[in-house]
């Protein structure tokens, strides 16, 4: 019955909230597409370098650490461009 009481006085009268846009939103989104295309742009030197150095390790017979560094900047890019994606699973709807 207290809980009852409690329930109808307090909690009935907070409504569940609704996501509003921040003031800035406009300028902020704006950043993130820069550090996306920035993180892209990064992703893919990375990739051109690494094959490149392969090619290079694989011409002189040094130690072959380049296929790492591809693995690398596969295994990252992949997490740069699906972020989004995963951040709304996990806080979505």
């Amino acid at each position: 019955m207290i809980l009852t009481v409690a329930h109808e006085l307090f909690l009935a009268q907070i409504q569940n909230p609704t996501p509003e846009t921040p003031p800035v939103a406009d300028k902020l989104m704006k950043l993130v597409h820069y550090f996306t295309w920035f993180m892209l742009l990064s992703g893919t030197t990375g990739i051109m370098y690494a094959g490149g150095r392969f090619a290079w390790e694989k011409w002189s017979g040094g130690r072959m650490e380049s296929p790492k560094m591809v693995a690398g900047a596969l295994i990252g890019g992949v997490l740069i461009t699906s972020a989004g994606t995963i951040m709304n699973s996990v806080i979505g709807s």
